[in-house]
């Protein structure tokens, strides 16, 4: 399934597209797309009806986040060794694990502000895997059982503040707008490898990544189990698994950054696409 959010922001509710397309609403089923209905039965039950008895909603609405009230924003970075390359920076032996706040999230097409001030804010595109059970110290061949879907992420990223400025990357990643995730959450059963899936992101049309996670460093389960122990990982939390190269930071001869009124497109086989307009804060 396809389940989304869409309405104003702040007041989304929770639907799923049908197998035409469309938008059907399920506020009979949940009051939202989150970690309490990813945990229970409601999500098999909306698996086994037949989607088109559901409301259907009109027009094209804006779709907010897919994942509602999230817990943890968790990232991965430098897990794909070709963009760890072009950030001069070594293949970890690790997971590098950092955070985007929660106020950096957004739906997959609103705008993206660059911060006051910035001068080097930059796109990824990544894989996100949303959690559907309650982690902590599993194994990784336990790990997949704890996936409830994946999306789209656009882990945006303001380089002087992660890098220049001191401290731990998390001020230059967790900006306001700096986590568009969506359009949907594609329930783990319509991705049979999540290791086989194209990943591309442009700018103003040209294209800068097109890569596949199939050159991931770490892998979903390996991930998983990583986190978990270090952290209880809960439903409705979301994973960002690092990006393929082509990040603007990494452009030869010079970096190329964001600049108020472009626009990016992105997107990942099989998860959708986001389009997002660049203003200035």
């Amino acid at each position: 399934m396809k389940l989304l959010r869409y309405g104003p922001a702040g007041a989304e509710k929770p639907g799923v597209l049908d197998p035409e397309g469309r938008i059907r609403d399920i506020s009979s089923l949940t009051a939202d797309i989150d970690g309490k209905f990813l945990a229970s039965a409601a999500v098999a039950q909306l698996a086994a009806m037949d989607l088109t008895t559901l409301p259907l909603v009109a027009g094209q609405p804006r779709l907010g986040a897919c994942v509602g009230q999230i817990g943890k924003f968790i990232c991965i970075g430098l897990n794909y060794a070709d963009h760890a390359a072009e950030s001069n920076m070594p293949i970890p032996q690790e997971p590098v694990v950092f955070n985007k706040w929660t106020s950096a999230v957004v739906g997959p097409n609103d705008d993206v502000k660059i911060p006051r001030g910035s001068v080097k804010t930059d796109w990824e595109v990544e894989l996100g895997i949303v959690i559907g059970k309650t982690a902590s110290y599993i194994d990784a061949s336990q790990a997949m059982e704890h996936v409830a879907g994946y999306c789209v992420v656009n882990d945006v990223s303001e380089r002087e503040y992660q890098i220049e400025r001191g401290g731990t990357w998390d001020k230059g990643k967790g900006c306001d707008t700096f986590g568009p995730t969506g359009p949907w959450l594609v329930t783990r059963d319509e991705v049979p490898d999540p290791h086989q899936l194209r990943l591309w992101l442009e700018v103003d049309g040209h294209r800068y990544q097109d890569g596949s996670t199939a050159t991931m460093i770490f892998k979903v389960p390996e991930i998983i189990a990583y986190l978990s122990r270090f952290m209880t990982l809960h439903p409705g939390d979301v994973i960002s698994t690092g990006t393929p190269p082509g990040v603007g930071m990494g452009i030869k001869p010079a970096p190329v950054y964001l600049r108020a009124g472009q626009t990016m497109r992105l997107g990942i086989d099989g998860l959708g696409e986001q389009q997002q307009r660049v203003i200035a804060a």
